[in-house]
């Protein structure tokens, strides 16, 4: 869609104060706030990367939009944070061996009408669930636009719970999902190429992440809290950060860590992050401390005091805690997938190493510890690569396709 200077000043940063101020020809409200009504399977019943970036996004719409966002959500007790937007509990049961998580119901009749009474202009889904596949089937009878976002690789969670044999049928069933909606936001240009390559007809666009610099910068780097968790001034201090979850790759973390005390590494583990995977990797470590899940300038202090970011998952869409890695000064050593290559260039911001080859990790943190000023320089390239990742900027592509999408109803 064709954008005039108004438009392209929301890019740059200049934001309109609400979607109205945008030129009538792009602009079917009329002089009324945009209403979105968003989807989610998690909005805060626990803490993730996806949950997280969907709360920024509702921030943003509301503050910078002037938009009306109402969530519809699973709900619990105790959520992992304060939502943002108007959230409303659907239906839902925890999922057996996972009960962290909930899975909803498809939409019953009095969300239906809550639904209608809301009138959204947009319907943006974040999960391809049972209640992503209702609310999507009931935006085509309300004849509302619907905006899809990809935020997690299902597909590639099945072999780490025996259930490979599912892969190509889960796989047809998100190609059908992804192809019902009237656009696509993914994570990076490589999904959206893996997308157009697969045949998906529909508008895709890059909505990625950003960053906070004030939480996860070099400067926090903290001796005296080293020290405390007993780490010799000399130690290499190798990092797993997120859910402790079998699909994070827990066990290649485990097995590399083996592998390069085994080539005769210095090095001790430091896992931030919690999860129902935590026992067992704590069985597979030795000499590693956990100290569980943090936020805020405790987390940042975290980071920035380790020295290497080991990052094995094979599933992450876009690779959030490489990205805040990154930003606190680690020397990154990642799978090379797509997510990561988004992220990192190899040889010159990071490592990429092949996804499952433990000894290739392992001698990529040989390297690093052996020649220190190829971690200090890789790491150094790290934070000026990770001061391209601005949220503000980030969130503008997601109203930019609610706009395209408006347009063209």
């Amino acid at each position: 869609m064709k954008r005039d200077n108004s438009l392209a000043r929301t890019v740059r940063g200049e934001w309109p104060s609400s979607v109205s101020e945008l030129p009538r020809s792009q602009n079917p409200l009329a002089g009324r706030p945009l209403r979105v009504a968003l989807f989610s399977g998690n909005y805060n019943c626990v803490r993730d990367g996806a949950n997280q970036a969907l709360n920024r996004l509702v921030a943003f719409l509301q503050a910078e939009a002037g938009a009306d966002v109402r969530v519809y959500s699973p709900t619990v007790p105790n959520p992992a944070f304060e939502p943002a937007g108007d959230l409303v509990s659907v239906p839902s049961f925890g999922i057996p061996g996972r009960r962290e998580y909930r899975l909803a119901r498809p939409l019953p009749n009095n969300l239906r009408d809550d639904i209608r009474a809301f009138a959204p202009d947009v319907i943006h889904l974040s999960a391809p669930d049972i209640l992503g596949r209702s609310a999507q089937r009931f935006a085509r009878q309300l004849g509302v636009p619907v905006v899809t976002s990809l935020h997690t690789r299902f597909e590639t969670y099945l072999a780490h719970y025996g259930l490979g044999f599912l892969k190509r049928r889960i796989e047809r069933y998100l190609g059908g999902f992804y192809a019902s909606s009237d656009h696509v936001l993914v994570p990076n240009a490589m999904i959206a190429d893996e997308m157009r390559d697969a045949g998906l007809a529909t508008g895709i666009s890059v909505w990625g992440r950003g960053v906070d610099r004030t939480i996860f910068t070099p400067s926090r780097r903290d001796v005296e809290w080293r020290r405390s968790h007993g780490y010799a001034d000399d130690d290499v201090v190798v990092l797993f950060f997120g859910r402790l979850v079998r699909e994070k790759g827990l066990d290649v973390f485990a097995d590399v860590i083996d592998a390069a005390r085994a080539m005769g590494c210095r090095l001790r583990p430091l896992v931030v992050g919690d999860g129902p995977g935590r026992a067992e990797f704590a069985r597979r470590l030795s000499n590693v401390n956990f100290v569980g899940h943090l936020a805020g300038a405790e987390l940042g202090r975290a980071v920035a005091s380790a020295d290497i970011l080991l990052n094995p998952s094979v599933t992450e869409a876009f690779g959030n805690v490489t990205l805040e890695a990154m930003a606190a000064g680690l020397a990154i050593v990642s799978a090379d997938v797509p997510s990561a290559r988004s992220l990192v260039e190899n040889g010159r911001t990071g490592l990429l190493v092949p996804a499952r080859d433990v000894m290739a990790y392992a001698a990529a943190i040989e390297r690093l510890i052996r020649v220190p000023m190829d971690r200090v320089r890789l790491a150094k390239a790290a934070v000026a690569e990770a001061g391209r990742y601005e949220w503000n900027a980030t969130l503008q592509a997601v109203l930019d396709a609610y706009q395209e999408c408006l347009a063209g109803a």
